[in-house]
């Protein structure tokens, strides 16, 4: 079995913003989790390159379209290597395979009797590449997301018998764990409720597309070979390009986790389309929220763009992975606070669990040669061992229902009980007297093991803070054993060597204005 999870094909009219860091850091953390657990892992993202808004902008900048793509999507290919994103497959809409499995794909569709050709009338959005049946605003049509003008369009176009699956998308989105959150779901019920309507998938003015065969001047509508991307980047790597390649290779995908502003397209376009080509569906959509900070959507007109690439230098990777990760309920709307982002990282990470892993190696190397003391089992005192095995089993329950921030808390919760358990016990008292040697060793050695504990469950949230822990502790993490077997109370190794301390994550400093 394959588990594959997917970001949004990010559009590349521009860099990746803070929202789009934000999906695939999500994504990253699933797919490490996953890992972990034992499952073979397609990690997909990528950047759909189509379309008309991709053409307007190559044509502002004076350049080719093409070189346009070449440009941004290496921006973003980059970017994720910066942020330590474990990708397996980065697809390119603009490549050959991509059009090879189009091709493909639309033959099928073709052959179930579902492509007509037809007129398109009505208030087109560029931005959002899609019709809007009922602008908001009659006097000035203007997109709502995008707040910038309709266009009118009047064209001949292919259209896709999407009211032809009604019944069968009405069954697919009414399954428990098709769409999340339940918000979501809600939205596309009503949505699907109103009735389907067949949508157009060719233009006839857009020349940067991929073209539509024996149609001359028609290109395939950018949603219609986006979508597709997921599919061909499973056999990207393959010498021979086929859509039974992508299939035999993973497909369907586990989950598709996008933005909630292109849920109709992933959850009602996107199933029909793969049924009428007699593919599978995906298991899941997430839909998850939008991010604002302070309070306020980001836009450039306001002066308030947080840009994540000043966010990564300043900050490092997992500063700001914590903070997306805890203090956003995936799912929900997030706001990105700058002094609440400061206190978290320094309460979490510097203090709660920097701070604990610090002190107790460097009491273990001070009263105990430098090495983790033996395991007493004289008083077998479990309070903290049971703190554990609650924390790894609630932290696993929500990992695997996609709660990354109940995960996350979890974690933060095991680090507090262990810093609760220092100081209640006190050790720095204890080993004042000779005959308390052997609880204060049983007290060292319990921090220490659920401070192991504590690195692993990080893996997948926070892997480079994770990675300094492990060497902290003396590289106890071991890829060879199952992640979840190593979560067992009890394995750290009395007597091994603990290397000096080091301060694995600094402080930070609140400035007002990033």
């Amino acid at each position: 079995m394959t588990f594959v999870i997917t970001t949004p094909l990010y559009y590349v009219n521009d860099k990746p913003h803070l929202g789009s860091v934000y999906t695939t850091i999500i994504c990253d953390s699933i797919a490490r989790y996953k890992r972990l657990a034992g499952e073979d892992v397609i990690f997909i993202t990528g950047v759909d390159e189509h379309g008309l808004k991709i053409q307007r902008t190559a044509n502002e900048k004076g350049i080719e379209p093409k070189s346009h793509c070449d440009e941004i999507s290496e921006v973003f290919n980059n970017n994720w290597k910066d942020w330590n994103i474990s990708f397996d497959k980065f697809i390119r809409t603009s490549s050959k395979n991509h059009e090879f499995v189009v091709n493909e794909f639309y033959e099928r569709v073709k052959a179930s009797d579902d492509i007509y050709m037809g007129v398109q009338k009505g208030w087109y959005c560029v931005g959002c590449e899609e019709f809007k049946d009922n602008p908001e605003n009659s006097s000035t049509y203007k997109c709502p997301i995008h707040q910038k003008n309709l266009e009118w369009k009047n064209e001949e176009n292919l259209f896709f018998r999407l009211s032809k699956y009604q019944k069968e998308i009405e069954r697919i989105i009414n399954e428990p764990s098709f769409i999340e959150p339940i918000e979501r779901k809600n939205e596309i019920i009503n949505f699907v409720s109103r009735g389907l309507k067949d949508f157009s998938i060719s233009r006839t003015n857009v020349k940067w597309g991929i073209p539509v065969p024996g149609y001359d001047n028609h290109t395939f509508y950018v949603w219609f070979d986006a979508l597709l991307g997921y599919v061909s980047a499973i056999s990207s790597d393959a010498t021979e390009h086929s859509l039974e390649k992508s299939i035999n290779g993973g497909w369907p995908a586990d989950v598709h986790l996008i933005g909630k502003d292109i849920l109709r397209f992933h959850a009602v376009y996107w199933p029909a389309m793969l049924i009428s080509a007699k593919m599978k569906v995906p298991k899941k959509v997430f839909g998850h929220g939008f991010l604002t900070r302070e309070g306020q959507k980001m836009g450039k007109s306001l002066g308030n763009v947080l840009d994540p690439d000043l966010l990564l230098t300043k900050y490092g990777n997992d500063p700001v992975r914590w903070y997306l990760i805890k203090d956003i309920s995936l799912g929900n709307d997030g706001d990105f606070q700058d002094k609440r982002f400061v206190d978290i990282i320094n309460n979490d990470l510097a203090n709660t669990i920097g701070n604990l892993l610090n002190r107790t190696s460097s009491m273990s190397r001070k009263w105990f040669n430098n090495k983790v003391p033996n395991k007493e089992k004289i008083f077998n005192e479990k309070k903290l061992e049971n703190f554990a095995k609650i924390a790894v089993e609630n932290y696993i329950y929500n990992f695997d229902n996609y709660k990354l921030d109940l995960a996350a808390n979890e974690v933060l919760s095991l680090a507090i009980n262990t810093n609760l358990y220092l100081n209640d016990n006190q050790p720095w008292l204890l080993i004042k007297e000779k005959d308390n040697l052997p609880l204060v060793k049983e007290i060292i050695y319990n921090v220490l093991e659920s401070t192991r504990i504590i690195g692993l469950l990080l893996i997948p949230l926070l892997p480079e803070l994770s990675t300094k822990i492990n060497d902290q502790l003396g590289s106890i993490y071991r890829e060879e054993i199952p992640w979840k077997k190593q979560l067992i109370w009890g394995l750290l190794v009395s007597n091994s060597s603990l290397p000096k301390p080091t301060p694995i994550i600094n402080k930070l400093e609140y400035e007002e204005h990033l």
